[in-house]
C-alpha cells in the first residue's frame, strides 16, 4: 500500500518551496478594543459588579491592547463599570506602559520598596469601592490576590470568569478570519512535515523542521509548541521524554501550532508510515468516525457536554472505554482556542455551557491503545449562526490522510 503525502521530499526542497503569507491578515483594531470594554462594562452592570481587576496576560491584552506578561510584580487594570480604566504598574515602566498603551487610561504607579497593593485600594476608595466584592481576573496569581485581602479586609474577591470568558467564547468576524489564516498555515506546515518522512528521521528533526517553515511562512516566533511522536510514543497524548526516530510502519502523530496577531492554531495530523497493519486502519478509522460524530452533535443550543457524550457513544459502540477508560478517549473531547490554547469553552463532560454563535473549539476525541500506538485527528470548530463549521478539513483516509487529488490514468 502507497500512502499518498508521506514521505519522498526533502527539507530543503520543501522550505524552499514555502512563500510568506502572514502579512495578509490584519490584527484587531481599536475599536474592537472598546467594543470588549464596553460589552464587559454591560456584563459588569448587569452583575452589579463594582469593579474589574484584568491581571497581566491574555485578560489584559484582550479588553485593552496592552501586551504584558505577568511577572513577580503587579502589572494590570482596573475597569470600571463606567467604562474608567485605571492601569497599575511601577513607576520604572510607566514609559513602557504608555508606549504600549492601545486605549487611554489613567496610569497609577508605584515605586518599588512601596506596596502596590494599597494603591489597588487607593483607585478603589477614589472610585467609590470601599468594600464589597471585587471582581477579579480568574488568571491572577495568589499573590496578588492576597496582597489585595490584607490591603483592604472589607474585601471580598470573587471569580471574573462570567465577565471575562463571556466575552472571550464569542469570537468577532476579525478574531473568525485571524484565526483561519492561522490554521491554515499550520495545516500546510503539517502537509509539508509529512512530505519529508524517512526511516530513521529523528522527532527533533521534523520539530526543527515545522519550527523553521512556520516562521518560512512569516510567523516571526516560529511554532508555538510542537509534538512529534511515532511508534509506540503516540499513545502518550503529550508525548514522552526521550522520543524515538521514525521506524516502518510506525503511527506518526504531530502536533503543532503557530501564533499570529495573538491568535493560535493548533493541529493534530496522525497517519502511518509504510504499510498499516488492520489494528491500526481499525483505530484510525474508529477515530475518524468519532471525530465526526463530535461536529454533527454541535449544534447551536446544545451544550459542551452533549458533543463529549457523542463522542464516548461513538467510542463505546466499538467496544472502546467506557467513560475515560482505555482503550480509548482519556481526556476531554476540545478545548475553546483563541489568545489561549487552551480558553473557554471546553467540551467535556458536564459542562453545560450553551454553544453560541462565535464558540471557537477543538475536535479531538483522541484514541490510545496502551502500549501500541495513539491516533488523534485534531482540527477545530467554529459556530456560526447556521451551526458548526471547520477551519480546516479532516483528515481524509489512512491511505491519502491529506486528501491529495491524484489523476487517474
Amino acid at each position: 500500500m502507497s500512502t499518498f503525502g508521506i514521505g519522498g521530499s526533502t527539507i530543503e526542497a520543501e522550505l524552499n518551496a514555502i512563500t510568506p503569507r502572514a502579512h495578509l491578515v490584519n490584527p484587531i483594531q481599536k475599536d474592537e478594543f472598546l467594543a470588549r470594554i464596553d460589552k464587559a462594562c454591560k456584563l459588569m452592570q448587569a452583575q452589579k459588579a463594582q469593579v474589574m481587576y484584568l491581571h497581566a496576560g491574555t485578560n489584559l491584552y484582550y479588553f485593552t491592547g496592552l501586551r504584558w506578561g505577568s511577572s513577580e510584580r503587579m502589572v494590570g487594570a482596573l475597569l470600571f463599570p463606567n467604562g474608567t480604566l485605571h492601569y497599575i504598574a511601577p513607576e520604572f515602566e510607566k514609559g513602557t506602559v504608555l508606549d504600549f498603551m492601545c486605549i487611554e487610561g489613567t496610569v497609577n504607579c508605584w515605586n518599588e520598596h512601596e506596596n502596590p497593593y494599597k494603591l489597588f485600594v487607593q483607585i478603589c476608595s477614589e472610585n467609590s469601592v470601599n468594600s464589597g466584592a471585587i471582581f477579579i481576573d480568574e488568571a491572577t496569581p495568589f499573590f496578588i490576590t492576597d496582597g489585595i485581602l490584607k490591603a483592604n479586609l472589607k474585601f471580598e474577591l470573587v471569580n471574573a470568569k462570567p465577565i471575562t470568558a463571556g466575552c472571550r467564547m464569542i469570537k468577532s468576524e476579525a478574531e473568525i478570519a485571524i484565526i483561519q489564516y492561522v490554521m491554515d498555515i499550520t495545516l500546510e506546515v503539517q502537509k509539508a512535515a509529512a512530505r519529508i518522512l524517512r526511516v530513521g528521521i529523528s522527532a527533533k528533526e521534523v520539530t526543527d523542521f515545522i519550527h523553521e517553515a512556520h516562521k518560512r511562512y512569516g510567523i516571526s516566533s516560529g511554532s508555538y509548541f510542537c509534538i512529534v511522536l511515532f511508534g509506540v510514543d503516540t499513545s502518550f497524548p503529550h508525548g514522552v521524554k526521550a522520543p524515538k526516530d521514525l521506524e516502518d510502519g510506525d503511527v506518526v502523530l504531530i502536533d503543532t501550532g503557530c501564533v499570529l496577531h495573538d491568535y493560535i492554531s493548533d493541529i493534530t495530523r496522525t497517519y502511518v508510515f509504510g504499510e498499516a497493519t488492520e489494528l491500526q486502519k481499525r483505530i484510525w478509522s474508529i477515530e475518524k468516525e468519532t471525530q465526526q460524530a463530535a461536529f454533527s452533535a454541535a449544534q447551536l443550543g446544545k451544550t459542551c457536554a452533549s458533543v463529549d457524550d457523542a463522542s464516548r457513544v461513538v467510542l463505546e459502540s466499538h467496544g472502546l472505554g467506557p467513560d475515560y477508560n482505555l482503550p480509548g478517549l482519556p481526556h476531554r473531547t476540545g478545548h475553546g482556542i483563541g489568545l489561549d490554547i487552551h480558553e473557554w469553552p471546553y467540551i467535556v463532560r458536564n459542562d453545560d455551557t450553551i454553544l453560541e454563535p462565535g464558540m471557537c473549539f477543538s475536535n479531538e476525541p483522541m484514541i490510545c491503545v496502551p502500549n501500541e500506538f495513539g491516533v488523534r485527528h485534531e482540527d477545530h470548530i467554529y459556530m456560526s449562526k447556521e451551526g458548526p463549521k471547520w477551519f480546516t478539513n479532516p483528515m481524509h483516509s489512512i491511505e491519502n490522510p491529506f486528501g491529495i487529488i491524484t489523476e487517474v490514468v
